[in-house]
């Protein structure tokens, strides 16, 4: 993978998120900001998720209350280097972890 493929890897998953987290209706407010490949994930409880691109490695890594990970594009998706978990899976998890409610990606 170059660094133009990449960057288009990581942007249509970045765009993904913001679409995901924009329309979801559930009782738990889920504050987001991108800047500058970065992505933070606010919860109302104070805890945050981290999701942020590493060009160098072409990989996306999420960090969160229960640790970090680090993502490579295979297979048309972000799997975990560690545990070969799918990245919306794991984010979901985490999601639904710290705000306290159920979340999935559709």
């Amino acid at each position: 993978m170059n660094d133009s493929e990449f960057h288009q890897l990581a942007d249509q998953l970045m765009l993904h998120l913001e679409e995901q987290l924009d329309n979801y209706d559930g009782d738990s407010d889920i504050d987001y900001e991108t800047n500058g490949g970065v992505m933070t994930l606010s919860f109302e409880n104070g805890s945050k998720i981290i999701i942020n691109r590493q060009e160098p490695f072409h990989q996306v890594w999420l960090a969160t209350k229960s640790g970090g990970y680090h993502f490579n594009y295979r297979d048309n998706q972000w799997i975990c280097d560690r545990s070969g978990n799918d990245f919306l899976a794991m984010l979901a998890h985490a999601i639904t972890e710290q705000s306290g409610e159920s979340f999935q990606f559709s």
